[in-house]
């Protein structure tokens, strides 16, 4: 049932989800359904986009690759496959109905304010889990690995929803995706370290900041023109190449944000919806719809930082001590990766820059640590990309909270106790605690 459920896509599956949701939340049918297909449209569009990036900017990226004289052994298969390995695994077998019903009880318990609608990237906890469950041997160990993955991605969803709100735009969601989630800490931390640097203390550089004080420069076309015309000149382009670059990355820059309008403008009657069932059967409880990351790639900052890092994560992979993973799949939508960095900075350029680079030598590091884990679990379930004795990870499993919980679970059972501890001393911290807009 459940893999029926996964082969829908996510295309069919969360209009579904979405309009269930709606009509729980006494929307009259005819609208519950057009808030769900629009919303289901909005990933269209989205999915469209995302395949043109990985269309256009794959090639110069090998060129690249190429230029840079890049010979590392891990390739980076990315997220797509990524999921399909975490669901194919023991854990992730069962991932689906043990993280939902985990999130009901949560929320019935108030330990968190969030219902987790992004069923299908629960494929991330799975992936937490079975690293667990191959370092220790224990089944039961790897569920609960994944269980305190999904936990603190819920806490963390909670934390930043007021902020997430104020980015996105839109009232009653919050972020508790398995990656976007994770990057949390290292950017609140980040934050908190920009403001005592006097060049970034107190500054606010973001593309409207740059529009408004230096005109068309801050534009969002104009910018995909610009980073357009460093690809293609890092690629060694030709005026044909360079062209179809520049026209290519400003259509993301456009494009992105207004499929996230169609999206928000699904969600926006649902939100309403359920704002005012929880009025008046939870005397005024606040409970957040938990979404994909992707709503939040409107914002110009993500989409420049994003682009900008691709040539960046090439020098990084290059140069960066322990780093095996050859950058790849996961290269054209990393925006994905720095989102949640532009939702903690508010915006701000120069911060998601720096924050941009940190992270992703991170994500690194960890998916160089995961890739004999993650190849182990694609041969063991089938997959033939992991055939002939390669060694394949991804981007996307580069995860602090999957790696955090692998390392203390590593230990044993004593490491699976301090596990439970820390992240139930997460939960009681911050319960009552919300980052301020």
């Amino acid at each position: 049932m459940f893999d029926y459920i996964l082969s829908l896509g996510g295309t069919v599956f969360v209009p579904i989800v979405m309009i269930i949701i709606g009509l729980i939340f006494r929307l009259p049918w005819l609208q519950a359904i057009k808030a769900g297909v629009t919303v289901g449209i909005g990933f269209v569009g989205m999915g469209l986009v995302i395949v043109m990036a990985i269309d256009s900017l794959s090639p110069p990226i090998k060129i690249m690759i190429e230029r840079f004289g890049l010979s590392l052994h891990v390739l980076d298969v990315g997220a797509g496959p990524a999921s399909g390995v975490g669901y194919a695994t023991a854990v992730g077998a069962v991932i689906i109905p043990t993280i939902f019903l985990l999130n009901i009880a949560l929320l019935f318990t108030r330990l968190t304010k969030t219902m987790n609608v992004d069923i299908y990237n629960y494929w991330h906890y799975a992936i937490t889990g079975t690293v667990v469950q191959m370092a220790t041997g224990s089944l039961v160990y790897g569920i609960a690995g994944a269980m305190c993955h999904a936990i603190l991605s819920l806490k963390m969803a909670d934390w930043t929803a007021k902020r997430v709100q104020m980015i996105v735009g839109l009232e009653g969601i919050s972020i508790p995706q398995g990656y976007g989630s994770s990057s949390v800490p290292l950017f609140v931390l980040l934050d908190k370290i920009y403001e005592k640097i006097p060049f970034l203390k107190g500054k606010s550089i973001d593309a409207q900041a740059i529009q408004k004080r230096y005109g068309m420069v801050g534009d969002p076309v104009i910018i995909g023109v610009v980073l357009g015309l460093l690809f293609g000149l890092a690629a060694g382009e030709d005026f044909k190449g360079c062209a179809t670059l520049v026209i290519t990355v400003a259509a993301i820059m456009v494009l992105f944000p207004r499929m996230i309008r169609l999206i928000v403008e699904g969600l926006l009657p649902i939100s309403e919806g359920a704002r005012k069932f929880f009025q008046k059967h939870f005397h005024d409880r606040e409970v957040f719809i938990g979404l994909d990351s992707a709503v939040t790639l409107g914002h110009p900052t993500t989409i420049a930082v994003g682009l900008l890092l691709i040539p960046i994560m090439l020098v990084l992979a290059s140069v960066l001590p322990l780093n095996n993973v050859l950058p790849l799949a996961d290269l054209p939508v990393a925006p994905f990766f720095i989102c949640m960095a532009t939702v903690i900075h508010r915006g701000d350029l120069l911060r998601t820059l720096i924050s941009g680079v940190i992270v992703m030598s991170s994500v690194l590091l960890i998916a160089s640590q995961f890739a004999p884990f993650f190849t182990e679990m694609a041969r063991n379930g089938g997959f033939d990309f992991a055939a002939d004795g390669a060694q394949i990870s991804a981007l996307s499993v580069g995860n602090m909270f999957g790696w955090s919980i692998y390392e203390l679970m590593s230990f044993g059972l004593i490491g699976v106790v301090v596990t439970v501890g820390v992240v139930a001393c997460v939960v009681i911290f911050l319960r009552n605690r919300e980052l301020p807009e």
